[in-house]
């Protein structure tokens, strides 16, 4: 199913940041960068609008334990790089 399926794609919206799945082993380097487990970041649901619209994307469903690099534009620290573990709703 393509994004223009979607009645609404929240991901285009202006105020939404970039979100992106991450492979596995860019999460593992990332795991290892920040000395963390997977279950100590940040979590968003598998029914949140934008991993709806991800599953979309990459059409298939997105997994729980799946990592999503969340890119966010920042007037000071010009781009804010965040990860959110994702979890069942």
């Amino acid at each position: 199913m393509a994004t223009e399926n979607i009645s609404f794609n929240v991901l285009k919206h202006e105020l939404v940041p970039e979100h992106d799945l991450l492979p596995e082993e860019e999460v593992e380097k990332i795991l290892e960068k920040f000395k963390i487990t997977r279950d100590q970041l940040p979590k968003i649901k598998t029914n949140d609008a934008a991993i709806k619209v991800l599953e979309n994307v990459y059409e298939r469903p997105i997994q729980e334990g799946s990592v999503i690099k969340i890119v966010r534009k920042s007037e000071t620290a010009e781009l804010f790089v965040a990860y959110r573990l994702v979890v069942g709703s």
